[in-house]
């Protein structure tokens, strides 16, 4: 199974911390916010490979920290997807094509979004996938519906298969909410190549989560714990103060 890793894009809410610097490398305690990430996914024995795609003004950056910080037992490998600005990036859904193409990807995949903290382990969704045998995505019960209307929200039947996604919809039609977590199967890979050039949006990567639901079986798996989305300098000066008094 290949660790796919999105940190092409340029987080734009963080101001001056991230105008030349990639959020996923911004420090949190001892580490980064990728590095904790790699540090859970790397102990599942399933992931053989952590595929990390950047843009190119940051990929040198990449590559740098994983010269000097790479301590993980999978290789890293760093994608440079040629994009230089906001307005010429591929998208979330177009980045992965790129890398799976690039790379000759033929596994499962577990398509992760890099600006994430967790206070669970990604062993927990990969053994779930087992479970099923589909493709999954993860989710969690969003109380706000001011909330749910900016994300992407499942309808799931009592074994958890989900039956509908909608993006950002108005009025939700439950409270499960969907983290850009992802588990795709190699015997889906042929609908995610041609998933672009058959009408999937291109921009996050629910997009693809989206289209997917509609053309293949999916299971959902509920979060154990819950999760520190790094997505704006509050959150990361919430998050620094966090790994300051041991609680992160």
């Amino acid at each position: 199974m290949k660790n796919i890793v999105i940190a092409a894009g340029y987080a734009t809410r963080l101001g001056e911390l991230t105008k030349n610097f990639p959020k996923p490398l911004l420090k949190i305690g001892d580490s980064t916010i990728l590095g904790r990430m790699l540090d859970d996914i790397d102990r599942i024995p399933e992931i053989d490979e952590h595929i990390i795609i950047s843009n190119h003004r940051f990929a040198p950056i990449f590559e740098k920290w994983k010269t000097e910080e790479g301590h993980w037992t999978k290789p890293v490998t760093i994608v440079d997807d040629g994009t230089e600005t906001n307005d010429t990036r591929l998208g979330a859904v177009c980045d992965l094509l790129f890398a799976m193409e690039r790379l000759g990807i033929d596994d499962d995949l577990l398509v992760v979004a890099a600006d994430n903290l967790l206070f669970f382990s990604f062993q927990e969704f990969v053994d779930f996938a087992h479970v099923k045998n589909t493709s999954c995505i993860m989710c969690h019960e969003q109380p706000s519906i001011e909330k749910l209307q900016r994300t992407g929200v499942i309808v799931v039947d009592d074994q958890m298969k989900v039956l509908n996604m909608e993006e950002k919809p108005q009025e939700p039609k439950s409270h499960w909410a969907v983290p850009p977590f992802y588990i795709y199967k190699k015997s889906d890979l042929d609908l995610v190549r041609h998933s672009v050039e058959n009408g999937c949006g291109k921009d996050a990567p629910g997009n693809l989560a989206h289209y997917m639901v509609e053309h293949t079986t999916m299971h959902a798996w509920p979060m154990s714990a819950g999760r520190f989305d790094i997505g704006s300098l509050d959150t990361y000066y919430e998050a620094c103060e966090l790994a300051r008094a041991g609680k992160l």
